[in-house]
């Protein structure tokens, strides 16, 4: 089971001139088909450091979404970067071409004018379709023009009403052998006048003898329902998680600290 990467880019959404959306969605359009992110990375438009981080994603093997930066923009640099990053040259992708192309004489003939080709705007509009050498396009669904995928590193905009449907094309055509194919599950207690370092001795205990099984800690100091608690709990492969988490209870329970509700999700 391979993991799931997300790198949104963009100067904007470190500004905070923009919200991020893509997170949750990305984490939603996942969850709907048995499958988790594993890590998600915030880049600025610095070409740099955002093709240090294709680099680094390109390397781990995961698959990885790249929203953002595909444009024709100076400030866009995530095609060039993606290029240097995965050591491939620039090159006009035809397929790319004539989706842009076509895109342009729909724009023409919404304005009532004749398409030119040949214009200076037009011309600069197919830089949108230099992809690295093998590139397979993503279909945008938007507008057309479309996103690349390279290997399992997917490069889309970063307009949601365009990256959402195109990530959802992605995982339904590369990535539906992967759905559900283990089912997962998360079970916590909340517990109630204690602390991190009294639980973490049972913590460490429970991860070494369920091998695939995570424990999580959430302390909260001012919840509005349970005031001052820990949520504690452990997550995984759904067997696993069963009796992982009836282990973690005895465990509490052998502390004396007191329990309150469990969860389930």
């Amino acid at each position: 089971m391979p993991s799931f990467g997300l790198i949104i880019v963009g100067d904007e959404i470190l500004s905070g001139k923009r919200q991020d959306k893509h997170l949750p969605k990305v984490i939603e359009l996942l969850s709907v088909r048995g499958l988790a992110l594993a890590w998600a990375r915030y880049v600025g438009d610095d070409p740099p450091r955002l093709e240090a981080a294709l680099r680094d994603a390109h390397a781990s093997g995961d698959v990885v979404f790249c929203c953002g930066g595909i444009g024709a923009t100076p400030d866009d640099h995530t095609r060039q970067c993606a290029a240097r990053a995965l050591g491939r040259e620039l090159v006009l992708h035809e397929g790319a071409k004539a989706l842009i192309m076509e895109r342009m004489q729909d724009m023409a003939r919404e304005r009532g004018e004749v398409f030119d080709p040949e214009r200076p705007d037009n011309v600069h509009r197919l830089n949108m379709g230099v992809f690295p050498a093998g590139a397979e396009l993503i279909p945008n669904p938007y507008n057309k023009i479309p996103g690349f995928s390279v290997g399992t590193m997917h490069f889309l905009p970063g307009f949601p009403v365009m990256a959402w449907p195109m990530i959802e094309w992605v995982l339904e055509q590369r990535y539906a052998h992967l759905f559900h194919q283990e089912g997962r599950a998360e079970r916590s207690v909340i517990v109630y006048g204690s602390i991190e370092a009294t639980l973490t001795p049972l913590m460490v205990e429970v991860e070494a003898r369920f091998a695939g099984v995570k424990v999580f800690s959430l302390p909260s100091v001012d919840y509005p329902e349970h005031g001052r608690h820990i949520e504690l709990g452990v997550k995984g492969p759904a067997g696993a998680v069963a009796e992982a988490y009836a282990v973690l209870l005895d465990g509490l329970r052998g502390l004396g600290v007191p329990l309150g509700p469990e969860l389930v999700r």
